[in-house]
């Protein structure tokens, strides 16, 4: 996905008012590479990253995979226990991709530069 296709997500709280919202919004939540925060229906919240789902042909037939922020347990949720979707955490793939390593890594090469090192940035806020 190029840099420019990709949705700001960060911050952002998801409108859960259909089951085609709650879809189309946990399919977003799989893709951002950062915490999401759940609320369950019975009004607890749990916080962590989502890194598996399985969508069936209905609601109760799906769910997610998330591991809560802080450990490294899994945690699966039905889709009918899901009643709202915040993505709470930083996106770490915000405005990063292939497209711009290469493009800093030509100007370097371009610049003269012989032993060109391009680090991941830092995936810490800064203060």
């Amino acid at each position: 996905m190029s840099v420019e296709a990709r949705e700001n997500l960060q911050g952002q709280t998801w409108q859960l008012a259909t089951d085609e919202e709650l879809r189309l919004g946990l399919e977003k939540a799989f893709d951002y590479r950062g915490d999401v925060t759940i609320t369950r229906r019975d009004g607890t919240t749990i916080a962590g990253y989502l890194f598996d789902r399985k969508t069936g042909k209905t609601l109760s037939e799906s769910l997610v995979r998330i591991i809560p922020t802080g450990t490294t347990q899994r945690v699966s949720l039905p889709y009918t226990e899901i009643a709202g979707l915040v993505f709470s955490g930083r996106d770490t793939a915000a405005g990063k991709s292939w497209e711009a390593w290469v493009k800093k890594y030509n100007e370097k090469k371009q610049a003269g530069e012989v032993q060109i090192e391009l680090l991941p940035e830092s995936l810490e806020d800064e203060a």
